[in-house]
């Protein structure tokens, strides 16, 4: 009876030892890409800095290289944490702000294509490197995951998540906008200045980001009631709702009034400062004690 005992004490430890390999790959795996993207976003982050700094093309677009790298590492990051959870990766504070700072980066090589201007990436990759780092510092999310699954939902989630980060942008290129007037106005000029893209550029791409947040978020929304009608256990009476209503129509009407020659310019720009402050506020406050249905998106 005792050699039998051994015996399969014996034979029980041997799967244990060989699923352990495997798992330590797999933990491997789970810490490389992270890794990975925090290094190429950080040495993007460099050679943006260094090409405002002296205008080198090829220091440009090298920058814009690494951090296309760093996006197919981050996806596989975020990837991989899904497979190993087995669910969405944006069910809890980590998997929200990392993808938030995926769809930004994502958001800001677009626009960087499409308007071919590179000055910028200087100011808004520490936003990307702040975000996704801190995703990675964010607190164990003790609150159980939401019920809720399917496609609806899953692109209800990701194009708001899209939108925010859209919103995002353009409140970094207000602020490049509102800096670099201030200094045009002081006459407090330097070879970085003269490096930066001209305001009305700045204008049309912050123009542009607002567009994709507000066909994003417009979309998101029209999901998320599609899926709300679905199941009876959640409501339409939700603060979340009266408050992304409200971000639709300020940036409704920041469009509206960029385009008027009373507001073109600066005050646009501050417009759209306030706006993503509601947004922030949306995001933080709302959703975390005002919202039941909505936690981190």
């Amino acid at each position: 009876m005792l050699k039998n005992r051994v015996g399969s004490g014996e034979q029980d430890s041997c799967p244990f030892g060989a699923a352990g390999e495997p798992g330590a790959q797999v933990q491997r795996m789970n810490h490389l890409f992270p890794i990975l993207t925090a290094l190429a976003y950080l040495l993007s982050f460099v050679l943006y800095v260094r090409f405002l700094g002296t205008g080198k093309k090829l220091t440009g677009r090298l920058g814009t290289l690494v951090l296309g790298l760093g996006l197919v590492s981050h996806y596989f990051a975020l990837l991989e944490r899904s497979r190993g959870l087995h669910t969405v990766p944006y069910h809890d504070l980590y998997g929200s702000m990392s993808l938030f700072g995926w769809l930004l980066a994502l958001t800001y090589l677009g626009l960087e294509l499409y308007h071919r201007q590179r000055s910028v990436g200087a100011f808004v990759m520490p936003f990307i490197l702040v975000f996704f780092l801190a995703a990675h510092l964010a607190p164990a999310d003790r609150l159980s995951p939401p019920a809720a699954h399917g496609a609806t939902f899953a692109f209800h989630v990701t194009l708001s998540i899209l939108a925010y980060a859209g919103f995002a942008l353009s409140f970094v290129l207000s602020l490049i906008f509102l800096g670099e007037e201030r200094l045009l106005r002081s006459h407090k000029l330097g070879n970085m200045v003269w490096r930066l893209p001209p305001l009305e550029l700045l204008e049309r791409m912050s123009k542009s980001s607002v567009l994709v947040g507000l066909v994003s978020i417009a979309i998101g929304t029209a999901l998320g009631f599609v899926w709300v009608d679905r199941l009876s256990e959640y409501s339409f009476y939700d603060p979340k709702y009266v408050v992304t209503l409200l971000v639709l129509l300020l940036y409704a009407a920041y469009l509206r009034l960029a385009g008027t020659a009373a507001w073109r310019g600066a005050r646009a720009s501050r417009l759209c400062v306030f706006n993503f402050l509601i947004v922030v506020l949306s995001f933080t406050v709302v959703n975390l004690y005002l919202s039941q249905s909505h936690r981190y998106f």
